[in-house]
């Protein structure tokens, strides 16, 4: 068939055919449909990706959070060199082992108040607000309410305060037990400097943690146990009883916390017995 020959459609298939062509259609059918204008047209390449020469270790990591037995280790280390409450404090202070000194509430480590050589050592669960605000522990309505109940029973000039953790947790939540093992070297040092002759535990969370029970504090409070050190060598008789925290909540339950404090102070006054 001549060129003069072809029918005008003929012509225009052929032209389409060419225009198809031109465009990189190389096949009548596809399993997908494919618009090869758009794949024809020239894409700039993405730039690649800037990577850091090393990668980020995260927050936690890079301070130990994480690493519950190594900061176990530091904080016993770190206690143990301590010879005196100064020390002992200042140990604390400088120690970065314990994830809540980095969760943004706390503005110090707060350690203590009272009698260094006192026979009752009061534990309680964490700092507060005031506490954080102050570097003291129990300086705050609760601590009040304490201060007043120990004046009350004879004890004012006769106790050092601690608590289980020493930076104030977020929110005044209840510090972990992961917190409050790393912070248990601590605690215990400051048992060994002080050398009480009985502990008082204030609240669930301390006498959980100091005790390693799992009762609730009204099943705790009121009874006598015996807290041990890590390593043993070290036993002393402990009673927990109510927080003052709970009992500004419940002043109903301040007959209990009473109860405790006499229980207490009774033995603590029982002469030694002849050997």
């Amino acid at each position: 068939m001549t060129e003069t020959s072809r029918t005008p459609p003929e012509r225009a298939a052929e032209s389409l055919l060419a225009f198809w062509a031109e465009a990189g259609v190389d096949a009548m059918l596809l399993d997908e449909p494919l618009d090869r204008i758009a794949a024809g047209r020239i894409i700039p390449p993405k730039p690649p990706e800037r990577r850091s020469e090393a990668p980020q270790k995260p927050a936690a990591a890079a301070r130990g959070g994480p690493d519950v037995s190594a900061a176990i280790a530091e904080a016993r280390r770190a206690a143990g060199e301590a010879k005196d409450l100064e020390a002992l404090k200042a140990a604390i202070a400088a120690f970065e082992g314990c994830p809540i000194r980095f969760e943004g509430a706390a503005r110090q480590a707060v350690f203590a108040r009272g009698r260094p050589d006192a026979p009752l050592m009061v534990i309680g669960e964490g700092p507060g607000a005031e506490e954080d605000q102050r570097g003291e522990p129990f300086v705050g309505r609760a601590g009040q309410l304490l201060d007043r109940m120990l004046a009350a029973a004879g004890l004012k000039d006769r106790v050092f305060i601690t608590n289980t953790v020493f930076w104030r947790p977020p929110g005044n939540r209840t510090p972990s037990a992961a917190e409050q093992m790393v912070c248990a070297p601590f605690v215990e040092r400051a048992i060994e400097l002080v050398a009480p002759r009985m502990i008082l535990l204030l609240g669930a969370a301390a006498a959980k943690s100091m005790l390693k029970r799992d009762e609730g504090i009204l099943s705790l409070r009121g009874r006598w146990f015996e807290w041990r050190s890590a390593d043993e060598t070290l036993e002393l008789p402990a009673m927990p009883t109510l927080h003052p925290a709970f009992l500004l909540r419940q002043p109903a339950a301040k007959k209990k916390a009473w109860s405790d404090l006499m229980t207490l102070t009774e033995r603590l006054d029982r002469p030694d017995r002849p050997h």
